[in-house]
């Protein structure tokens, strides 16, 4: 096991009159697992190809184990392309025996690594076809054995859940947190935000070639002003009013907004404890309250606020 890091310091490239990334910084410690999203354009393939070095820098730095990289450094990263980098009429293990050469393993080490990985994949039947013949789906397959067969100590995936089904998608998972296990850095970039939060440590959210917001789901939870939903037995048109007589922070901001009314249901935000407390005794005191709790927010709609 290693306890190496890949640190981002201030990169920047530019095409043309577009800044495509602009001084983006960020870790991926070691043994840890990143998701970078954003939307389309919005830098991180950019990002990836200049951590790997296929894209010249403009300005900053990639590190690793305290250092600036190295070109040794990257032929040790595993490594996935937004463009697959496969050859379609090659046999499938013979062109990953011969990638897994090119990162420095023995013959027979590699192909007995790719022949453990397409089994597992379920593809330990199709050693000897040539990659056109198989679905998108499973020539996914192969390109996520080819950047992990290695032993890397580090993994760069662009879209690696791209196109696989749940099966794979569990399967993968499984494979990068063997990985981390082991220390290795796992930095991935998708558009699936569910998958996001449920496989990474923390994450790094792009937009328009910077990065807007960077930490744990939970910490970026925290983040935002708390939602409390309150439902009550009888109608909630009230609440409204009485938000209004709740006054104002010395800002100038309200004590109490109300976001929503809906029968029974107000959604709120205390802007303040005391508001909270003080709206749910006067609830109290009308009648019967059936809840009032924080409205915790999806990935997604944190997602959608930083990039707004």
């Amino acid at each position: 096991m290693h306890n190496d890091a890949l640190e981002i310091r201030g990169l920047s490239r530019r095409f043309g009159e577009v800044l495509a990334v602009d001084q983006v910084d960020f870790d991926v410690p070691a043994g840890a697992m990143v998701g970078f999203v954003g939307g389309n354009g919005a830098g991180k393939t950019t990002t990836m190809r200049m951590i790997m070095g296929v894209l010249a820098i403009d300005a900053g730095e990639v590190r690793w184990a305290g250092r600036p990289v190295t070109r040794a450094d990257r032929a040790r990263f595993g490594y996935m392309p937004e463009e697959r980098g496969l050859y379609p009429k090659q046999k499938i293990l013979d062109q990953l025996v011969y990638l897994g050469r090119l990162h420095g393993m023995a013959a027979q080490a590699a192909r007995t690594s790719a022949t453990g990985y397409l089994e597992r994949f379920g593809l330990g039947e199709r050693t000897g076809d040539k990659l056109e013949t198989l679905s998108l789906g499973n020539q996914q397959r192969v390109q996520i054995i080819a950047a992990v067969m290695a032993q890397p100590v580090a993994l760069i995936l662009d879209e690696p859940f791209s196109g696989l089904d749940p099966s794979a998608v569990d399967e993968m998972a499984v494979v990068l947190r063997e990985h981390t296990e082991r220390g290795v850095p796992v930095l991935f970039s998708s558009h699936q935000l569910d998958l996001v939060e449920r496989l990474c440590d923390s994450l790094v959210v792009l937009s328009r070639g910077r990065v807007v917001a960077a930490g744990t789901a939970e910490s970026l939870r925290r983040r935002e002003t708390v939602r409390y939903r309150l439902v009550l037995g009888g109608e909630s048109g009230w609440v409204g009013p009485f938000a209004a007589g709740l006054g104002t922070r010395p800002d100038g901001t309200p004590r109490l907004a109300v976001v929503g009314v809906d029968g029974p249901t107000a959604v709120v935000e205390p802007y303040d404890e005391q508001a909270g407390s003080e709206l749910l005794r006067e609830a109290l005191s009308r009648g019967t309250v059936r809840e009032f709790a924080p409205l915790v927010p999806s990935l997604s709609e944190i997602y959608r606020e930083v990039t707004a």
